[in-house]
């Protein structure tokens, strides 16, 4: 599938938390300060990006039962945060992550209506799920639903706040089930764009129906090119399946992007990068949940622990690991000793090597990554990127001003804004009566 003039859609993803995040160095702005985030959209307005999307948690991460101190905390609750942020920006989309499992649907639909009024009609939301039980404890619910069934409870979630929204006033809104009970009625004016587009992570089969279902935007982590392409035609025939048409949604995979003058610059830097973002106690942290160890006495730039790790396998409530590896440990930690031993490599040096690096990352000079882009615009493997800054705001600077014009004058890149709401910006198709 092709199209002569598609568009490059670019968003920028705060997470606030993790390991992609630089935010020890002394050149990364403050998490709390407003002046962050005000500097931040107001770059990427005047860089005429699509959104800027704020991550949100409910509680401090834990590793293995204890507080995760190796995160930032204390961020505000992005919802106020973006608020705050409509004062001062005119054209860019605000989006919010907020959870289906630790929320009720008649309270987040209104105050995401709310948003979604005093912006204008930018607001968008990123819908995501969990099963972690240190959030649940916040709501005396501490790992209350079974990972299997959090896709489900989403699904019925956004379908209760889609009809609320789409409600006429004083239209009362009625679900029971065991999942999700309310009855209620729409308190908050539409907006221009009728309601908040829906973001969605899509990458399990759970997450890919409920994209197809529901969602306006699929933020998957299938970056590299055969692989998007492959993800861009599952989802597009899942889309058919329900009855919606092949542009219903814009794929916005996750991307870092590193520059450089050369591609040799670019590659030092990124290995650079890499090695930070791997501090000695984050490699220490990371083995500890699968040897279910204290392991603090080790030197993370010595070789690996000496020891046997625990039967048990990864709790998936209980740990940061990402799911993909939460399962087969000993196995795991066979081939890391061999892999270590075959090639000397620290505690430090295995983890950099065999740890998720997140989202694919584009190295090079500003020219090559824009033709890279383009590619797979071109081409429909995705409609866009949502980047992952490693540093703030100087990520956020060099992509601005550095590959946004490489981007105008390969022609797949907007030169102006030339809508108001955050649906019109994304080129989505107008809502249904479903809405």
């Amino acid at each position: 599938m092709s199209d002569p003039k598609p568009q490059l859609h670019l968003g920028v993803f705060f997470t606030g938390v993790g390991p992609n995040l630089l935010w020890t160095r002394p050149d990364f702005a403050s998490h709390t300060h407003i002046d962050t985030f005000v500097h931040v959209a107001q770059t990427l307005e005047r860089g005429l990006f699509d959104a800027f999307f704020l991550g949100d948690g409910l509680r401090v991460r834990e590793n293995r039962g204890h507080i995760h101190d190796l995160d930032v905390a204390g961020r505000p609750d992005a919802i106020t945060q973006l608020a705050a942020l409509a004062a001062v920006t005119q054209h860019i989309g605000l989006v919010v992550t907020q959870n289906t499992t630790y929320n009720f649907p008649a309270d987040l639909a209104r105050r995401l209506a709310s948003l979604d009024l005093v912006t204008g009609g930018r607001a968008g939301w990123n819908v995501v799920t969990t099963d972690n039980a240190w959030t649940g404890a916040n709501f005396r619910h501490g790992g209350w639903l079974p990972h299997e069934r959090r896709y489900e409870r989403a699904e019925r979630f956004v379908e209760a706040a889609k009809a609320l929204w789409a409600a006429a006033p004083g239209e009362v809104v009625e679900r029971r089930t065991d999942l999700i009970d309310l009855r209620t009625a729409a308190t908050v004016p539409a907006s221009p764009q009728g309601r908040p587009v829906l973001f969605q992570a899509g990458d399990s089969p759970g997450g890919r129906d409920l994209a197809a279902r529901h969602a306006d935007v699929v933020f998957s982590a299938n970056t590299e090119y055969n692989k998007a392409v492959a993800y861009a035609e599952d989802l597009r025939r899942r889309l058919a399946a329900y009855g919606r048409s092949p542009d219903a949604v814009r794929i916005l995979p996750g991307a870092s992007v590193v520059l450089g003058d050369t591609q040799a610059e670019a590659e030092e830097r990124a290995a650079w990068i890499r090695r930070e973002q791997t501090t000695g106690p984050r490699a220490i942290a990371f083995l500890e949940q699968f040897w279910g160890k204290d392991l603090s006495g080790y030197d993370p730039d010595g070789p690996l622990p000496d020891i046997d790790p625990t039967d048990e396998e990864l709790d998936p409530s209980r740990g940061t690991i990402t799911i993909e590896l939460r399962t087969g440990k000993i196995e795991r930690i066979q081939q890391w000793r061999a892999l270590a031993a075959e090639r000397n490599l620290s505690i430090r040096d295995l983890v950099i090597e065999v740890s998720p690096g997140g989202h694919s990352t584009f190295v090079g000079t500003p020219g090559q990554v824009a033709d890279e882009w383009a590619r797979y615009v071109r081409t429909r493997a995705v409609d866009g990127f949502n980047l992952l800054p490693q540093l703030l705001p100087g990520t956020v600077e060099d992509v601005v001003d550095r590959l946004v014009p490489q981007l105008q004058e390969r022609g797949v890149y907007r030169t102006q804004y030339e809508s108001t709401t955050l649906r019109e910006h994304l080129d989505l198709p107008p809502l249904d009566a479903r809405g």
